[in-house]
């Protein structure tokens, strides 16, 4: 089969693709981003794909005049799919209704995901699919987040999806496999235009300077004459090569392709409709505008390329695009699509117009409630640039801002908060400003200022909302990892207003005070639901309490909670905090299996999951290249030496050294533990530093840690922390009734990893002390214990404390499920519950074959065959 001439040089993509489709074909999605430079041969390639027999092609295209509208691009994909969406389960259902406009409600991303994978796999059940988007650079950001999601999500479906976009455009798509399209080898180029009548001495300096662009290459000779146009890159080459056409065009015709790419829709009855409100003779403008070759007109308006279209609209004056705009504003329908008829009208101004801002205003709204959050805060920066009213100019130009930092574009909400006029804004506002001068900071700034504008906000305001914007300013830095040295600001900000019975009272007692004074009013905190605020900070604190009890309280209502309101921030923090806590417990199935929905709640929002929680697991079975693993992916964070991360690492490594006998680096990492004085961390990380201090002969420093610790657990009260401190205590004291304090509160506690250590402590000052038969008794239930949870380095240790006795420790049996990774885990764990793969699929963000997939593996290897083995081996 002869190559199209536009694919010449194209083997090796052609290849890619092909395996892409070849895969879906058999069962086996996936996506392939294809980047390259304008004019490169993408839109070729897709071509191509198109072409692959047995699928259903589903097509979207990315518009630079379209990116402000939510879910459009997943909704042009999606319209020959939408006769299905009777079929979906209601839930899902109603999430894609809402997203396509077609229902109100507020938007979720990762249920219209969900809602899209389903709707997705039940059209590939027919025949496999195929979805194509070029120019997905230009897609709305909403409609990206779910390309990508999807794009994650088809490993086990028959569905390729391949996108086009620039390769100078980053986005939520750069998650997916790529697959860089080059410029074509000098032979290629050379094939290309061999039939091309061109100059010879013009086609060599075409060659040098297209660089293999096949579209400069083609272009370029058709612009006539016998020179090349004065442009740096082949893209600008070709964009001034299509002005040329344009302009060369009769006046109507030219009019035509303006008001073309000025519609993003490509509906032909828009353009008609604006051609004759702006008087033009139609039908000859329609006749000439195709004969050039730039666009067609047919059931969809497309034009050639993508550079043609912003030729045709750049090569107007700005007269013709305002009178444009104007014609399309006229003849969009008011009430279907108020939105873009605003936009036109936006278009269309010369100066500032209060109406027009007004209208802007209330389609950022439009958008916002529809999950457009990068809409929403486009259609407020130009209606702030229309405002003539300058407290509503402030006013617009602030909430612009924080629609741009909330949409991720960090550095234009700083622009944008550079050019309110604070003259103009009331205390209210002023606060406002400063809480998202503060985010910024959080994000960007590595000298952590950022808590000092949030704390200068509290300062505009009085009363119980003085004392909201002081909690939220330590709940921001908790949630962005950036809390450490935080607290002794919002302390010293509290102690100014007036006291009240909240958390920020304990706080400052807890500071000044001390625990025992403050543990009282942490518990009356945690006795009602004023916690729920500042969800962060409740985990911290629930953990400064010791209490088991309240921590699974306070996890399954962050869990509960996320799952039924939509909100991944708060599902994640209960899931990270549900593996935390089971870590503690010595559960690390039910740890892996937690972490293992936090990271697909994550991947799925295309951000990054949580590291703590793999970081304390990782310390606590002892695996030293795991955790290694972890500590580098937080490389950045810990580079700028500052957040909770950093504290973390440095508890996990304190932990895993105590393991492994190596005291002087568990004692120089419990130090830099404790040293920030973070809420939480620092109590857990000082029993660390108390063990590794007394084997290093730094008695002075073990008694110090101890005492510390004494104080927080004594008020605390509960068994795990007073039979932590026993332990403590002993390694300090040699007293046996400290050993024996410590292994009875432990096992009260039911805090296994702590208990086993308990065991493993008294068991090595019994060897220690020449009563060998009652330290084989302590040692060998330690080993057991550790053994059974999965502490392996710890186990080592008690293994060769117990060789030392005379007694060789029992191997531990391979368990069915040591081979499982955590989503496997986790999978079969929801499996065993009895739960369907469809309800195992929603759970994790995966569709039921890939859940079936897994569960094939999972079956492998554990050596079963069926549900019912499963359910019997986790009962």
């Amino acid at each position: 089969m002869t190559t199209p001439s536009r694919l010449l040089g194209r083997e090796d993509e052609i290849r890619c693709l092909d395996a892409v489709v070849g895969s879906a074909r058999e069962g086996r999605g996936g996506a392939l981003v294809l980047r390259g430079e304008a004019g490169i041969g993408k839109s070729a390639l897709l071509d191509h794909v198109r072409r692959a027999a047995g699928f259903e092609v589903l097509e979207a295209s990315g518009s630079e005049f379209e990116t402000e509208f939510p879910f459009a691009a997943l909704h042009q994909l999606c319209v020959p799919l939408l006769g299905r969406l009777h079929g979906l389960p209601e839930e899902r259902r109603a999430a894609l209704e809402v997203a396509f406009g077609l229902a109100t409600g507020a938007p979720d991303v990762l249920r219209i995901g969900l809602a899209a994978l389903d709707l997705f796999a039940a059209a590939a059940a027919g025949r496999p699919l195929l979805c194509l988007v070029d120019d997905a650079h230009w897609a709305d950001e909403a409609s990206q987040k779910v390309f990508a999601f999807l794009g994650r999500r088809l490993s086990s479906d028959p569905v390729a999806m391949v996108f086009a976009v620039r390769s100078t455009e980053a986005g939520v798509l750069d998650a997916l496999p790529g697959l860089v399209v080059e410029g074509l080898s000098d032979a290629a180029a050379r094939a290309l235009v061999a039939d091309e009548s061109v100059d010879g001495k013009v086609r060599e300096r075409l060659l040098a300077e297209a660089r293999g662009n096949p579209l400069a290459l083609l272009e370029l000779p058709r612009a006539g004459g016998f020179a090349l146009p004065d442009v740096a890159s082949a893209p600008g080459a070709v964009e001034a090569s299509f002005r040329g056409r344009v302009g060369a065009l009769p006046a109507d015709a030219r009019m035509l392709l303006i008001v073309a790419g000025a519609d993003p829709t490509g509906e032909p009855r828009l353009l008609w409709a604006a051609a004759r409100e702006l008087g033009l003779d139609v039908t000859t403008a329609g006749a000439a505008a195709e004969a050039s070759g730039l666009i067609s007109l047919s059931t969809r308006v497309r034009f050639c390329h993508p550079l043609a279209r912003s030729a045709a609209y750049l090569a107007a004056s700005a007269a013709e695009r305002q009178a444009v705009h104007l014609a399309l504003a006229a003849v969009t329908d008011a009430d279907a699509e108020p939105d873009r008829r605003v936009w036109h009208l936006a278009q269309a101004g010369t100066g500032p117009d209060d109406g027009v801002a007004a209208e802007l205003e209330r389609s950022a709204s439009r958008a916002r409630a529809r999950g457009g959050v990068a809409a929403a805060a486009a259609f407020l920066e130009r209606a702030a640039a229309l405002s003539l009213d300058p407290r509503l100019r402030a006013e617009r130009t602030l909430a612009a801002g924080q629609a741009k930092f909330e949409a991720g574009a960090v550095d234009v909400a700083a622009g944008l908060l550079s050019t309110v006029d604070v003259d103009a804004l009331d205390p209210s506002q002023l606060a406002r400003a400063d809480v998202l001068r503060g985010q910024v900071a959080l994000v960007r700034d590595t000298e952590n200022s950022g808590p000092g504008f949030l704390l200068r906000a509290a300062r505009r305001e009085s009363g119980a909302a003085a004392r909201k914007r002081v909690l939220d300013a330590f709940e921001t830095s908790l949630m962005v990892g950036r809390a450490s040295g935080v607290m002794d600001a919002v302390v010293n900000e509290a102690r100014t207003l007036p006291p009240a019975p909240d958390v920020l009272n304990a706080l400052v007692v807890l500071t000044t005070d001390g625990h025992r004074a403050a543990v009282p009013l942490l518990r009356q905190v945690f006795d009602g639901l004023t916690w729920t605020e500042h969800p962060a900070l409740a985990t911290m604190l629930a953990g400064e309490l010791w209490d088991a009890g309240v921590h699974t309280r306070v996890t399954e209502w962050l869990t509960r909670t996320g799952r039924e309101a939509g909100s991944p921030f708060v599902l994640r923090l209960g899931l990270a905090q549900t593996a935390v806590m089971a870590v503690h417990s010595g559960d690390f199935g039910a740890a892996m299996a937690a972490i293992a929905e936090e990271e697909a709640v994550a991947d799925a929002l295309g951000v990054d999951p949580f590291p703590y929680p793999r970081l304390q697991l990782a310390a606590m079975r002892g695996r030293r290249a795991e955790l290694l693993e972890q500590i580098t992916r937080g490389t950045r964070a810990a580079a700028r030496r500052t957040g909770l991360l950093v504290a973390n690492a440095h508890w996990a490594s304190s932990q895993l050294h105590n393991a492994t006998g190596d005291y002087p680096a568990a004692l120089e990492a419990a130090r830099l533990a404790v040293e920030p004085g973070d809420l939480y961390l620092t109590g857990v990380a000082l029993p660390e530093l108390v063990e590794a201090a007394v084997r290093c002969g730094e008695e002075k420093a073990a008694v110090v840690a101890l005492e510390d610790l004494t104080e927080r657990t004594f008020a605390a009260g509960t068994s795990w922390g007073l039979g932590v401190t026993a332990c403590a205590r002993a390694l300090v004291s040699g007293e046996e009734d400290d050993y024996r304090e410590a292994v009875g509160q432990l096992t009260a506690a039911g805090a296994k990893p702590y208990l086993a250590r308990a065991h493993l402590l008294y068991g090595e000052w019994l060897r220690r002390a020449g009563r060998r038969v009652d330290a084989r008794e302590q040692l060998r239930t330690a080993h057991e214990l550790m053994s059974g949870i999965g502490m392996e380095a710890f186990a080592a240790r008690a293994a060769q404390e117990l060789q030392a006795t005379g007694e060789v420790a029992r191997s531990r049996s391979v368990s069915a499920t040591d081979d499982l990774t955590a989503q496997e885990q986790h999978i079969a764990r929801l499996v065993a519950t009895g739960a369907t793969s469809k309800e195992v699929a929603a759970r994790l963000f995966l569709s039921p074959r890939t859940v079936d997939a897994h569960l094939r593996n999972i079956y492998r290897k554990m050596g079963i065959n069926s549900r019912r083995r499963l359910r019997e081996l986790f009962s």
